[in-house]
């Protein structure tokens, strides 16, 4: 599994996706860390520890969990990090929707989280992970692409952006149909498989079963210890929140579109000519059937033919 370190991205952003693979107790360290930061900053380890309800000792594990050195250090970069939230926006857009918040709150809260996912994700993305999977797709006999529910939506539009430039590729959201095409792929194709947990437990079997059977594995998920990593030759990461009233929330789509985005014009970039060549073929293969429309937006007439 390919995967990198970034200690350039926020704690913040770390502890939410390792946080499935703490150990319980960290867990709890965890959920004291990311419901008040800005407060654990000021904190002694002593405060934290009855916080959570756990040890100094616990703690300290979990400060190196995540890749930070000890306590004190963990203060300094969450205070770092509290002070260009700070910097960016009112803290109070960043927390959870309330049941009693009025709409013009939820929208902005909604669309803080969503610009947030996309700026976190691009902060903690693997530039030379995602290179490896660009040459690994482009050089690609078949790319097969795996998602479920939400998931499924991503998958489909990886597919049609890869098709557009004469990649071959598929997209498959049903169960038996993922495993059948995994049973297929060989060495030299690939298999991308999309889960914001990185639990879903079709996705996982179906890029499980394309790896035995020799394609180079991609997943693109939350949470780079989750299970799917496993089975995974690559992993790319996004960082979106979910939260109660957000399960399966635009954000997470977000966030995985622009990883999308991304591997596709990799991919079309290592194709220039004839990417170039089929993005205008392919638009105007479909130019016949949008509507004309006039400078004022107005529909012009149809022409008819005498």
């Amino acid at each position: 599994m390919t995967t990198t370190e970034h200690s350039e991205s926020s704690p913040l952003v770390r502890i939410r996706s390792l946080l499935p693979g703490l150990a319980r107790a960290e867990q709890r360290v965890a959920k004291v860390v990311l419901d008040s930061p800005h407060t654990v900053a000021r904190r002694s380890i002593t405060e934290v520890a009855e916080a959570a309800g756990t040890s100094e000792t616990t703690v300290t594990r979990f400060c190196k969990a995540i890749g930070v050195g000890g306590y004190p250090e963990l203060r300094i970069a969450l205070a770092a990090d509290t002070a260009r939230s700070e910097a960016r926006v009112d803290r109070d857009l960043g927390g959870e929707i309330a049941p009693d918040d009025d709409l013009k709150t939820v929208v902005g809260k909604v669309t803080f989280a969503d610009a947030r996912a996309v700026e976190e994700t691009a902060e903690q993305l693997d530039v030379a992970v995602l290179t490896e999977v660009i040459g690994a797709v482009a050089t690609a006999g078949r790319v097969d692409v795996y998602g479920v529910g939400a998931s499924a939506f991503v998958a489909a539009d990886l597919q049609q952006k890869l098709h557009r430039i004469g990649r071959v590729s598929f997209a498959w959201n049903d169960t038996h149909i993922m495993l059948t095409s995994a049973a297929v792929l060989k060495q030299g194709d690939v298999a991308i498989a999309i889960s914001h947990t990185g639990a879903t437990a079709d996705t996982v079997e179906a890029l499980r079963v394309a790896r035995e059977h020799g394609a180079t594995t991609v997943a693109l998920t939350n949470y780079p210890t989750s299970p799917i990593a496993e089975v995974a030759d690559h992993v790319l990461t996004t960082a979106a929140r979910e939260t109660t009233f957000r399960s399966g929330a635009t954000a997470s789509r977000i966030a995985q579109l622009t990883v999308v985005d991304c591997l596709f014009i990799g991919v079309a970039q290592h194709h220039l000519d004839t990417s170039i060549q089929a993005l205008d073929s392919t638009r105007d293969a479909v130019g016949a059937h949008r509507l004309e429309t006039r400078h004022d937006g107005r529909r012009k007439p149809r022409e008819t033919g005498k």
